[in-house]
């Protein structure tokens, strides 16, 4: 008896062990991994620098003409110039340029100034004087600028001829012979002008002059005719 029950209970014991062995474990879902919107940044503004603007007028005429002032200048007639020679108050003088070109001065005569800078006649001067004085210093300075011309024509108050000592524009130039007579034709001006041996004409408006940036304001150059029809 007590052999049959000890049979059973192995017999229990193996399928209980069996039926463990079957069990499979249950992993709990995942939880889904959400998907994060992609969010597109907002494009930088382009930086765009404005076009520069065209320069007219009167600013484009100071970038071309000349200047009248500087080391640079080529005296003429008329012009006033100061000669100095150091430690001699006989040879230091204020001297006028004759319609020659020529200026007289003691010991070497005439000496040629049309055409030369301050310090190219202060070195023709020195070089003359070097026969008289040893080693003599001479400089040279423009007092007044009296050579430069321009001539102003037709429907104005004061037309003539003008010393260019300074630089002038054609509205300046315009102020100083008085102003318009009232039949003047303001929008028919015209700028004579000698440039490489050739007559140019340009043509100027008055109301552009005040009222469009100054297009048109020409700096003058000696020699120049303005024209008021």
């Amino acid at each position: 008896m007590v052999k049959v029950l000890w049979a059973v209970a192995c017999l229990l014991a193996v399928v209980l062990a069996a039926g463990c062995s079957n069990k499979q474990t249950v992993k709990p879902d995942a939880l889904p991994i959400e998907e994060m919107p992609i969010v597109e940044a907002p494009a930088q503004p382009t930086s765009v620098s404005p076009p520069e603007a065209p320069i007219k007028g009167a600013e484009a005429a100071a970038v071309v003409e000349p200047s009248l002032s500087g080391p640079q200048y080529k005296m003429g007639p008329e012009d006033v110039i100061k000669v100095s020679v150091w430690e001699n108050k006989d040879l230091t003088l204020d001297l006028t340029v004759r319609p020659d070109g020529k200026i007289s001065m003691p010991l070497i005569q005439d000496v040629t100034a049309e055409g030369a800078t301050a310090a190219e006649l202060a070195a023709l001067i020195q070089r003359n004087l070097t026969a008289f004085i040893k080693d003599p210093q001479v400089s040279v300075i423009v007092l007044q600028v009296n050579a430069p011309k321009y001539f102003v024509i037709g429907n104005l108050a004061k037309p003539g001829t003008y010393s260019l000592r300074s630089e002038t524009s054609i509205l300046q130039a315009l102020a100083l012979a008085g102003g318009f007579t009232q039949f003047a034709s303001t929008r028919s001006i015209k700028l004579i002008r000698n440039a490489k041996g050739k007559q140019e004409v340009r043509k100027v408006n008055y109301n552009k002059l005040i009222d469009e940036g100054g297009e048109g304001n020409y700096l003058l150059r000696s020699g120049d005719t303005i024209m008021v029809p």
